[in-house]
C-alpha cells in the first residue's frame, strides 16, 4: 500500500511540474500581449502575429529528436498556414536547457541553419507551456481569431516519413478553420520530447 501510496505522489507531483492548467478545445489563450525575444532579435507576442483566420503555436526546440524528424515540414506548414490567412509561430519553452542546448544563441544558429521562415521565439519562464499545458516538442496548438482553441495536438501521423503521412491534422484543421467549418478531428495525442520547463 505505502508502495502504491509513493508511486501516486510522484505521478501527482510529475503532473503538477507539467502545469496544472491545460487548455481544453473552446478556451481562450492568455497571455498573448506578452512580448517574447526572437531570433531575429526582435519581441513580439501572439497578437503580433495572429492573422485574419487565427494562429498556429508551435511548442519546439532545438534537440529533441522527434523536432528533427518534424521540423523540415515547418517551413511548408507556414506556407500552408498563409495561403489560408492563419498566422503561424514557433516557441522554445525548455527553461532548464536555457543555459544549454536551447540557449538564445543556439536558437539564432538552429533557426539558420534549419532556414526557418517564422518567427522562433523564446518563451521566458516556461509562460506560455504552463498556461496552455504544453507537453512535448513539438506540441502544436492551432486558434482561431478570437485566440479560442480549435485544434491541438500532433502535426500529422508519420513523424519518421513526411512522405507516408495519412492524416495532416493541422493542415485540414487549419484549412477547415479558414473554411469556416468545424474541426472534424480536434484532438490528437502529442507526441515527441518532455517540455523543460521551469
Amino acid at each position: 500500500m505505502k508502495i502504491l501510496l509513493s508511486f501516486i505522489l510522484i505521478y501527482l507531483g510529475f503532473i503538477a511540474v507539467a502545469g496544472d492548467t491545460q487548455l481544453s478545445v473552446g478556451d481562450k489563450a492568455e497571455h498573448t500581449s506578452v512580448k517574447m525575444l526572437g531570433v531575429s532579435g526582435d519581441k513580439m507576442s501572439l497578437n503580433d502575429v495572429v492573422d485574419q483566420n487565427g494562429l498556429v503555436l508551435i511548442f519546439s526546440c532545438n534537440a529533441c529528436p522527434f523536432v528533427k524528424k518534424w521540423e523540415g515540414r515547418y517551413n511548408g506548414l507556414k506556407k500552408w498556414a498563409d495561403d489560408h490567412e492563419v498566422g503561424m509561430v514557433v516557441v522554445n519553452s525548455n527553461y532548464r536547457n536555457f543555459d544549454g542546448v536551447d540557449s538564445y544563441e543556439a536558437m539564432q544558429k538552429h533557426a539558420k541553419e534549419q532556414s526557418y521562415n517564422f518567427p522562433y521565439l523564446v518563451d521566458e519562464n516556461s509562460l506560455l507551456a504552463n498556461a496552455y499545458g504544453g507537453q512535448t516538442t513539438p506540441h502544436v496548438f492551432l486558434f482561431n481569431e478570437d485566440f479560442e482553441l480549435v485544434y491541438k495536438g500532433a502535426i500529422d501521423d508519420n513523424y519518421d516519413d513526411a512522405s507516408k503521412v495519412d492524416k495532416a491534422y493541422l493542415k485540414s484543421a487549419i484549412e477547415q478553420l479558414a473554411s469556416g467549418k468545424e474541426i472534424a478531428q480536434a484532438e490528437t495525442k502529442p507526441v515527441g520530447c518532455s517540455i523543460k520547463r521551469k
